[in-house]
């Protein structure tokens, strides 16, 4: 396996488990490995075990929601890209929103989150 192949990791914070489920088992048959978390807290934790190459976030979810862990996230490492995730378009015009890489609104249809993350791993902010 060449160096270009290597697995590349992506963590899924989405507190509605059919939805971790799905993104899970979807972004896995792309080729992609997966670690979720249920809320801000976990995901901060899950990026003290190992840094992500990509990190999908929910924005309303208990415990901590998306833009408090955004916010910690961007200020623990800048370099990792994030997509927000939610149902609610409205976030796209809060500020905190501009420093995630990418803005998707949830949907049954995969393709778009999909397309994102292929985009921005194929961009890669290099480390």
């Amino acid at each position: 396996m060449d160096d270009n192949k290597l697995m590349k990791k992506i963590l899924v914070v989405e507190d509605e488990e059919g939805l971790r489920l799905l993104y899970q088992e979807e972004l896995e048959a792309e080729g992609y490995e997966i670690i979720t978390a249920r809320n801000g807290k976990e995901a901060i934790q899950k990026l003290e075990e190992g840094k992500p190459d990509l990190i999908i976030l929910d924005i309303v979810m208990p415990v901590m929601d998306g833009m408090e862990a955004l916010g910690r996230i961007v200020g623990k490492d800048r370099k990792i890209p994030i997509i927000l995730n939610s149902s609610y378009s409205g976030y796209r015009e809060d500020f905190m929103s501009w420093v995630a890489d990418a803005y998707v609104t949830k949907s049954s249809d995969l393709e778009e989150l999909k397309a994102k993350v292929k985009e921005l791993l194929k961009k890669g902010k290099t480390r």
